[in-house]
């Protein structure tokens, strides 16, 4: 990653409701939600949903897929992923040590691939 799509991805998640949407798609995992159901969690209008997703697709955080009449929305794993190594790219400097219990955190949380 480089730092542009950092940047990207971190202003993308700089927002409340968006940092909410993107926790909750890490929750439900590779199936995702419906865009109507995040909007009925969340207690926000569709159309305000709608906007924050957009805006997190457009960062390459979430995957949409279509699903008869609905878009279904995933978290992307592999750029979430890629945003941790960004910022664990110069662990330390030189000591993984020091950055080892959040290495040991994010490879513990990693979805599994039964979905």
């Amino acid at each position: 990653m480089d730092q542009g799509q950092a940047l990207a991805s971190f202003g993308a998640l700089s927002q409340e409701t968006r940092l909410q949407i993107v926790r909750m798609l890490v929750v439900a995992g590779p199936a995702g939600m419906a865009a109507g159901a995040i909007a009925e969690k969340l207690e926000i209008s569709p159309s305000n949903v709608s906007f924050h997703l957009k805006e997190l697709d457009r960062a390459g955080l979430i995957s949409q897929q279509r699903e008869a009449r609905s878009i279904i929305y995933s978290a992307n794993y592999d750029a979430l992923g890629e945003l941790v190594r960004f910022l664990m790219e110069d662990c330390c400097a030189g000591h993984p040590e020091i950055c080892a219990p959040a290495a040991a955190v994010a490879a513990c949380c990693a979805p599994s691939a039964k979905g």
